[in-house]
């Protein structure tokens, strides 16, 4: 560890805007770690040794108004044998909040604009920001922007008691030194000042983001790292992406590598809204007790399906939230090269409810080689957390956001160089559809999909059935709460672009043009029509396309999906032997389903896709971009897409 001044002659050469060189230098301390053990006992409170580090420490600011100076505690920390549980007195800072965003600058961009939202330019604020942090002891720490191998060199600026914030960013991002880094100009800066919520925001999560050619400031002004350590360093790479000479995307999906029991490899990246079923693409599939699958429960009967796999495929995890699809990448013909865009996964662990849920998982998070961040999960100084123990929220139920965040080095079977994909999936949660409560939970286990339909899917990113990972504004939780569906827009990456919706669409489109030889997949999650199945249809769909691998489909196993924004549906679905129950493939089959309930699920579908889209028609889109929309809102049929871009089978 570094301090005042030798800490600031060590930044001497990252070169700083002026006004941020001169906060640094007038901090009453200043520290700049030299390890994670240094940075992980400052986040307990500690000076940075290891000695007398408490075992309880509470993040607190005086946060004064016109007439009072009132203590308020941000968060606490608790030193565990396997690592440290943050957690939030607020409920609502347990989740990112979705309309966190500002754009300060007056590049173009569809988000909010700082002066419409605040009633002011960002300046003034960014100035008071600033003299704030000067009178803090602070905690700077260089990262980089996509992960070690990829990433653009960045720095933070984190008072020195919120150092459990700097250490979520780098276990993410990457450790790297000043030493490591040289003389640099940081890409991006990321400046964190809780107090602000409260002075200046009512409360609110707020994340500014000022950008200039060159340079990319996130503002944080909350301690929960999911809007801005984690999706503002996604904010980031997208706006680099977008402006370089080629044009490149990072994803938000997971990839994994399948190697079936007969030695086949197949690479598939799945995307989704949040709450799609990304981290669970990387995870085994669960198994009861005896070994066997529970594919689903029917909602009515309770009567359970349950298969028999004899032998499931190997994982091995590539990509877990961002993926860098870089042109630089290695790829190859009429493929997709990807990386991982992080160095660190910040995973949810809602679905471990009791030992033995996800083996694999609980023996990271319990017995992990170093100690790690976990939030949102109970923590007794000195004992080892269990990431089933979920914190409770006022209302007494477990929070519904618990987070552990997990060097990729401590993920076992890894993979660490780049890879072309095989199959994009994407998933989409569904509630259930009955004939008493017909809803648009009616997409069967898997479709194969034209890419002008992926590319629509993308589009829209519908989110809808009890996401975890985020709140929802009121007039969303409106919509939810009654069966609607709510868009979370371009490549489900959208709530973390600063840029354009047409801008981002187009993007989109030509990366998809770019890829002819990838094959295109819908799977749901949580319901097919009445049964209950969580992600097992998502993994059976894994296993069945990664023994299926690149080889080519029959026409005549395919055949038009009833809703046409579905592509097709296997006739047959035949795994380790056994025969998918059809009712499964076409929803519609189902006793408790059937045709009428299914077309007014197909119905909600078709309308919300025709509304959603118009916003795109406009003289900036791709004219095939145009088409395939037009095709959508006349209802067009799975052919009409085909003739727009050839389906690969």
């Amino acid at each position: 560890m570094t301090t005042t001044p030798t800490a600031v002659n060590l930044l001497a050469d990252v070169a700083l805007p002026p006004e941020v060189r001169d906060a640094l230098e007038r901090a009453p301390s200043l520290i700049v770690p030299a390890s994670r053990a240094e940075l992980l006992d400052l986040a307990l409170g500690g000076d940075g040794s290891g000695l007398a580090t408490p075992e309880t420490f509470e993040v607190a600011y005086d946060v004064a108004s016109a007439a009072t100076r009132t203590r308020i505690v941000e968060a606490t920390s608790a030193r565990c044998k396997n690592g440290i549980a943050v957690n939030y007195p607020e409920d609502y800072i347990r989740r990112r909040d979705p309309d966190c965003m500002r754009i300060a600058d007056e590049r173009p961009t569809d988000k909010p604009r700082y002066a419409d939202r605040e009633g002011g330019p960002f300046d003034p604020v960014r100035n008071e920001t600033l003299a704030w942090l000067a009178t803090q002891p602070l905690a700077v720490v260089p990262f980089k922007a996509g992960g070690l191998t990829y990433g653009y060199p960045s720095l933070a600026v984190v008072p020195a008691n919120a150092a459990f914030f700097a250490l979520a960013l780098v276990d993410l991002q990457g450790w790297v030194s000043l030493e490591e880094l040289g003389p640099y100009t940081p890409r991006s800066l990321m400046f964190v000042a809780p107090p602000f919520r409260h002075t200046h925001f009512e409360g609110r999560q707020v994340v500014v983001h000022n950008r200039s050619e060159d340079l990319h400031e996130v503002w944080a002004y909350n301690l929960y790292p999911g809007p801005s350590a984690k999706k503002g360093v996604f904010s980031v790479l997208l706006d680099i992406g977008e402006h370089e000479a080629t044009p490149w995307l990072t994803a938000h999906a997971s990839a994994v590598r399948v190697t079936t029991p007969y030695d086949n490899q197949t690479v598939i990246m799945h995307e989704g809204a949040s709450g799609g079923g990304k981290s669970e693409m990387t995870q085994e599939m669960r198994r009861l007790p005896d070994g066997r699958i529970q594919l689903g429960e029917n909602v009515v009967t309770q009567e359970p399906y349950i298969i028999t796999l004899s032998e499931s495929s190997r994982l091995q995890a590539v990509t877990d939230d961002m993926t860098l699809c870089h042109p630089a990448l290695p790829a190859g013909d009429g493929k997709m090269g990807i990386a991982d865009a992080e160095d660190g996964w910040f995973i949810r662990i809602d679905g471990l409810k009791a030992y033995g849920d996800d083996p694999h998982l609980e023996r990271i998070c319990i017995q992990p080689p170093e100690p790690l961040v976990y939030f949102n999960v109970q923590g007794v100084p000195g004992a080892t957390i269990l990431p089933w123990e979920h914190t409770l929220d006022s209302t007494g139920k477990p929070c519904p956001n618990p987070r552990v965040v997990v060097p990729r080095a401590f993920v076992p079977n890894i993979v660490e160089t780049p890879e072309e994909v095989d199959i994009r999936t994407f998933g989409v949660r569904m509630p259930a559809c009955t004939r008493e409560k017909p809803t648009y939970g009616i997409m069967g286990i898997a479709h194969i999909v034209p890419p002008a339909l992926a590319w629509v899917w993308r589009l829209i990113a519908p989110r809808g059935d009890k996401n975890p990972s985020i709140g929802e504004s009121a007039a969303q939780r409106k919509t939810l709460e009654h069966g609607g569906l709510v868009a979370e827009g371009v490549g489900s990456y959208w709530p973390f672009s600063t840029t354009t919706k047409v801008g981002s669409a187009n993007l989109l489109l030509h990366q998809i043009l770019a890829a002819p030889r990838t094959r295109y997949v819908l799977t749901p999650n949580q319901h097919i029509g009445a049964y209950r199945v969580g992600f097992a249809a998502e993994w059976l769909t894994r296993e069945y396309l990664a023994r299926r691998g690149v080889a080519r489909l029959r026409r005549d196993r395919l055949q038009p999906a009833r809703c046409s924004l579905f592509g097709y549906t296997f006739t047959e679905i035949n795994i380790d032997g056994q025969t998918i129950r059809p009712t499964l493939l076409r929803p519609e089959f189902q006793s408790q389903v059937g045709e009428e309930s299914y077309d007014a699920g197909a119905s909600v579908l078709q309308k919300f896709f025709a509304s959603e889209l118009e916003q795109f028609l406009t003289d900036d889109l791709d004219p095939l971009g145009r088409a395939i929309i037009e095709t959508v809102i006349a209802g067009g049929n799975v052919s009409d897409y085909e003739e727009l871009t050839p389906l690969f089978v």
